[in-house]
């Protein structure tokens, strides 16, 4: 398999889908053992893969060591994006937001360390941090930089106002916001601020957390641990209406010799040429799976049938508890 490339902003370029490793050490339960996911990185690789997304706070710090154990020996073949900004205790608890200077340069070395490199190509603002001046943060990033630790800055799920401010500081390569064809609240101001600026968008969950594949139904029991079992939009009931959007993409998947899946992606690449998903998996079926939408082109006539489908369903459920919907768009 070959990928194609895509380019975010200032220049960096990326296989046109990424990887989002979160789900192998937190998020959908219990999964495969740590050297079966080292594998699936690996395997990644082999197929075209360059762009990984982890962050000290999965695990915490388990998904760095394991994002950095994978791909040390493949280093040089690869873009890894990691990202600060939350306070993790002693315990290994997240306990709210922390993106001072002196905070985010300790973050910076640990995250080198996990993920045995001397830089980070892509470093994130996780959330932003209401009691620190985004122009502050930006600062503190553009000098990581000039040092040479750190490649390029992005920022997700900020306000536009606050990407504004802080591009204005240091240019910022890429957002990362959730969005796909059941989340699409990017269209109203990121995405036209972000093709205004230069700047790449990085959809995380575009296949809507395993649901827009398909393979969840409104009889999925959730472990305890999966983190959809908490989530208004994966209530039983709002699974069931939901599913309107599983049987659009699964028709226009039909018309084209595809999958749910790969329908989704493909969708989310024809809105802008500098849109790069990072859907996870754990499984290597998933992953070839999701690597084959880079071959499916959407015609115009296709994307207006799936826009004038999708307006007429209503979605059920918020994607986010109340107290993590606050952390963002700030």
């Amino acid at each position: 398999m070959t990928l194609r490339t895509r380019v975010l902003g200032n220049g960096l370029e990326v296989s046109s889908i990424g990887y989002g490793a979160m789900g192998m050490s937190q998020g959908y339960g219990p999964g495969p053992d740590r050297q079966a996911n080292i594998e699936l990185l690996r395997a990644a690789v082999d197929r075209g893969v360059t762009f990984f997304d982890t962050a000290e706070v999965y695990g915490p710090f388990v998904n760095e060591e394991l994002v950095g154990e994978a791909l040390a020996p493949l280093r040089d073949r690869v873009v890894i994006a990691t990202k600060f900004g939350f306070a993790i205790d002693e315990a290994g608890r997240q306990s709210g937001v922390d993106s001072r200077p002196e905070h985010i340069r300790v973050v910076v070395e640990a995250s080198l360390r996990r993920l045995r490199t001397d830089r980070i190509d892509l470093l994130y603002q996780h959330r932003v941090d209401p009691n620190v001046p985004i122009e502050d943060v930006a600062g503190a990033v553009g000098e990581l930089i000039t040092a040479g630790k750190v490649g390029h800055f992005g920022l997700s799920e900020a306000a536009a106002a606050t990407v504004r401010r802080a591009h204005a500081v240091q240019p910022v390569t890429a957002l990362q916001y959730e969005y796909s064809l059941w989340f699409r609240r990017p269209e109203g101001e990121i995405l036209p601020l972000a093709e205004e600026l230069g700047i790449g968008f990085v959809p995380f969950s575009p296949l809507g957390r395993g649901f827009l594949t398909g393979a969840i139904t409104r009889d999925t029991a959730f472990a305890d641990d999966d983190m959809r079992a908490t989530l208004p939009r994966f209530e039983a009931e709002a699974r069931q209406a939901n599913e309107a959007v599983v049987d659009l993409l699964r028709r226009k998947a039909d018309d084209k010799g595809a999958t749910p899946a790969q329908i989704a992606l493909a969708w989310l690449h024809a809105q802008q040429p500098w849109i790069v998903p990072i859907p996870g998996t754990r499984r290597l079926s998933r992953l070839e799976e999701n690597i084959g939408a880079d071959q499916i082109e959407l015609t115009a006539d296709d994307l207006r049938e799936i826009d004038e489908a999708a307006a007429a369903i209503d979605i059920r459920g918020a994607r986010y508890t109340e107290n993590a919907e606050r952390l963002t768009n700030r």
